[in-house]
């Protein structure tokens, strides 16, 4: 018996993938505990409250899970509607944050909104979300417009480079990088030109050598990439207490809570710091079990761009493939001295409740491509009875990659 459903029949929810909702509980439950052992001296020390911190992230995981699973709930298919508010918002919240008395300064950038009793949010990392739709909803209804330099490539850079700027100008030039990242992922997925996805990546290298030679805090993340040794009390010396941690932990690590580097030597032990105290904690093979779970995530991600019935669901999944596993290179490379510090966190790790928020969010979205997708398409029937809004001449699933 055929094991294709009635594609005039819209794909009714189903179980969503339990496999990945397992995994990125797990690295929750793992932040959380890593969250607490390497906060309790600092909450104690600034709020006189070792358990600050991690009341605070237990707080967002609960929030976040709640959204998540409503998200999970909502149709996904009806996101490509309510791209163009998606965006208009995520503009207004980018924009909002550079507004005085409206905008809150912490660590140098102006990236949050106080909104009353409620914690300060950090808006470009809802705009992470919202851009990714917009730009997945886009793609798939421009289909063999992509290739054309004024009708394709230059609105898309021009989308872009609105969102860029506006997040760089807080300045937060890792969040530019990572969104430049995600949508970068979906031009070259949804079939555009090799040569396109060339220039468009030359161009940003370019810009991002610019915003660096420009001085300021970026130029000292790259002296301290490049030799952190020369200044080990200045610039060089986050890096060089990252690396002092990992080595502390060895092969089975000093014992979950023995760290000594979370006390004042590492900044941002809790944040974008927190996998070296992991490391110095639970060392080697802890640090592993972490990296094996995101592997997992990614892989089952994959998975479900692969078996969408949409190009717009494709495309969505490979979306936040491209989020999570860029964030989560971006802030490994940083603590073991591979690439360049950012600030950027570790997805579901790090300390944060918006990019906790966030990711959650992300996530209840992706489960829902999961939910409402079958796994096959009756490509014999009229592409209007499908349900789904494919590309048109579409060959193969946008999540197989590269140009046609």
């Amino acid at each position: 018996m055929s094991r294709q459903r009635n594609a005039a029949q819209p794909a009714r929810g189903h179980a969503p993938d339990y496999l990945l909702l397992t995994a990125v509980l797990i690295l929750s439950v793992v932040g959380l505990i890593a969250v607490y052992s390497s906060s309790y001296a600092l909450g104690s020390a600034q709020f006189d409250d070792a358990n600050y911190f991690v009341k605070r992230q237990g707080i967002f995981l609960v929030l976040g899970i709640v959204i998540m699973l409503l998200a999970m709930r909502f149709d996904y298919r009806y996101l490509m509607r309510l791209s163009p508010l998606l965006m208009l918002g995520a503009l207004v919240g980018l924009t909002l944050v550079l507004v005085p008395g409206i905008g809150v300064e912490q660590n140098g950038a102006q990236s949050w909104i106080a909104l009353g009793p409620i914690p300060p949010l950090q808006p470009s990392e809802f705009a992470k979300l919202a851009v990714l739709i917009y730009m997945a909803a886009w793609l798939t209804a421009k289909g063999e417009i992509l290739h054309d330099v004024s009708l394709g490539v230059l609105p898309f850079v021009g989308m872009v480079g609105v969102v860029g700027a506006l997040v760089i100008l807080q300045p937060d030039v890792g969040t530019a990088i990572i969104i430049a990242a995600i949508t970068g992922t979906l031009f070259f997925v949804a079939g555009a030109r090799l040569f396109h996805v060339g220039v468009l990546m030359a161009a940003g290298l370019f810009m991002l050598v610019v915003l660096i030679l420009a001085g300021g805090y970026r130029m000292d993340r790259i002296t301290a990439f490049l030799d952190a040794e020369s200044d080990p009390s200045g610039v060089g010396y986050h890096a060089i207490q990252l690396l002092v941690a990992f080595g502390s932990g060895g092969w089975t690590g000093l014992g979950l809570g023995v760290s000594r580097q979370k006390f004042f030597y590492v900044p941002g032990s809790h944040t974008d710091g927190v996998l070296a105290i992991i490391g110095e904690e639970l060392g080697y093979i802890g640090v592993t079990v972490v990296m094996a779970l995101f592997v997992v995530v990614l892989y089952r991600i994959f998975v479900i761009a692969r078996r969408s019935d949409t190009s717009f669901g494709s495309l969505i999944a490979m979306g936040i493939f491209a989020w999570i596993a860029f964030q989560m290179l971006t802030n490994v490379g940083g603590v073991l001295r591979m690439l360049p510090l950012t600030g950027i966190p570790l997805p579901f790790v790090s300390y944060g409740g918006t990019a906790l928020l966030s990711t959650f969010l992300a996530l209840g979205v992706l489960l829902s491509v999961s939910r409402y997708s079958t796994g096959f398409v009756d490509e014999s029937a009229p592409v209007e009875a499908r349900g789904a809004q494919r590309l048109p001449r579409q060959t193969h699933n946008p999540a197989s990659g590269g140009a046609r």
